[in-house]
Formats: C-alpha cells, structure tokens, sequence
C-alpha cells in the first residue's frame, strides 16, 4: 500500500508509490512517473476505438488527453501477452533513461491490477509504414524529407549505441516503430525487445531471433 499524492498545479494525476507486488522487479525507482489508471482512463475516455491509434502483437495504443491539455499516447499492454511483462519492464527500466531527440519519450507508466500501461508524447504525423507502404501518401515525402528522416534515425541510434549513459541495441527497428511528429522528425519507437550491452563488448549475439 502507498500513497497517492495528487499535485493540482500540473493536475496530471501522477502518482509516486509502490508497485503492484504481481510487477516484475526493479521498476519501483525508475526515473518516470507513475500515473492513476483512472486519470488514463479519463483521457483516453475510456478508452474509446475512436482514440485508438494502432495494434499490436503487445496491445493497443491511444491517444489522449490530460487534463493539462498535454496530448500523450497510451500503449495498454494485452493482458493475454506472453512476452507483457517482459515488454512492460523493459520499456520502463530503459526508456526512462534515454532522452534524445530521435527517441520517443516515455512520460510515465501506470500499474494497477491487471493493467499495464505506458504513457508516452503523442507523435501526431503516425509511422513511416503509413507513408512508404501507400503510393500516393509516399509521393508527399520528398527526397528533402526522406533525408532528414533518415538523419534522424541514424542520429538516434548513434545515441543507442554509443552516446547514451546506457548501450542499447533495439532489435526491432522497422518503419512502423519510426514515429513522425509535426515537422516529420523521426523518433524511434517501441523498445519492449531492447537489450543493453557492456562498454566493451563490440558484437551483440542475442541467441535467437526477434522482432518482425
């Protein structure tokens, strides 16, 4: 049992307290904040199919938004995953380390019962599948665009793999874990496969093969 300090200035509903004793371990001190389900709850107003962004093998993501007027993304993990744990604490203990530019941030987790959710910035121009797969939207990025697209992905996993307090290597890194945001800078997305390696370790062998 914790407490459920409530700050009415930013009146985002955080909470700081204890996890769920069913949570994996080492997600009680990471640098990110854990949210009220009800205050996601209310933002994604319940979380209705009209704010749902996209599907996945782990959950949905939403869109929402708090009471600040911020605009966030909701990924509610299935409760029927497997690999939910895995990808809840990963993404939690990881991303609320990385901040860069090029990488989606992570603003806070919420860990109530059987939910699991991770509440990110909303990135409102989608992934790059939704442009490269189609031919009329591929024709609205020019090749100004595609450059600086691919800029910064290679400027975020430069920070990945070498600038980062952390070494991180991704394993999933596909077009649509590639966000775009209103000036269509890319951010890298969706870090439930990621590993870290040490300093000094120049080959990353992971035994077996992930990501699609």
């Amino acid at each position: 049992m914790g407490l459920y300090p409530f700050n009415p200035n930013t009146q985002m509903g955080w909470v700081k307290t204890y996890p769920n004793k069913a949570a994996l371990e080492g997600i009680k001190n990471v640098e990110s904040s854990q949210f009220h389900f009800s205050t996601i709850r209310a933002a994604t107003n319940n979380f209705t199919d009209e704010n749902i962004l996209g599907k996945g093998g782990f959950g949905i993501v939403f869109k929402g938004n708090l009471l600040n007027g911020q605009e966030i993304a909701v990924k509610r993990l299935s409760r029927n995953s497997q690999q939910g744990d895995f990808e809840f604490k990963n993404e939690v203990l990881l991303v609320a380390k990385l901040q860069h530019r090029n990488l989606v941030r992570l603003l806070g987790f919420c860990l109530e019962g059987n939910e699991r959710l991770l509440i990110y910035e909303f990135v409102p121009n989608r992934s790059l599948d939704y442009y490269i797969f189609d031919p009329m939207k591929c024709a609205h990025i020019n090749w100004e665009r595609r450059y600086k697209i691919i800029k910064g992905i290679a400027r975020g996993l430069l920070y990945l793999h070498e600038d980062s307090r952390l070494r991180i290597i991704h394993r999933d890194l596909k077009a649509s874990n590639i966000l775009l945001d209103a000036e269509m800078n890319s951010k890298i997305s969706d870090f439930g496969m990621a590993r870290m390696f040490v300093l000094d370790q120049t080959e990353g062998n992971t035994n077996r093969i992930v990501g699609t």
